[in-house]
Order: structure tokens, then C-alpha cells, then sequence
């Protein structure tokens, strides 16, 4: 009985494991696009910028 209470703990353990990873994935997918906007942004800016002194 002990194996069978261990197996299931572990493969508890594994499935949180797994949500934490694709969290975490989601989590630096959501900051690199959001630092990509912040990028765009800034060129869109410099290159107004540029014009206005020319």
C-alpha cells in the first residue's frame, strides 16, 4: 500500500512540477513580448524625432 500512496504523490509532484514549468514559460513569453511593444515604441519615437529635426 505504502508504493501505491508513493506513486501517487509522485506523480502528484510531477503534474505541479509541469504547471510550473508552462507558467513560468508564459510568464517570459509575456515579458518578452511586452519589452518587444516597449521596443517598437521607442524606434517609432526616435524616428519621429529624427524627422522633426530634419
Amino acid at each position: 500500500m505504502h508504493t501505491l500512496e508513493h506513486e501517487l504523490a509522485h506523480h502528484r509532484m510531477q503534474e505541479m512540477q509541469e504547471q510550473a514549468m508552462a507558467a513560468s514559460r508564459a510568464h517570459r513569453l509575456y515579458l518578452a513580448r511586452r519589452a518587444a511593444r516597449r521596443a517598437e515604441r521607442a524606434v517609432r519615437r526616435a524616428a519621429r524625432l529624427s524627422a522633426a529635426v530634419y
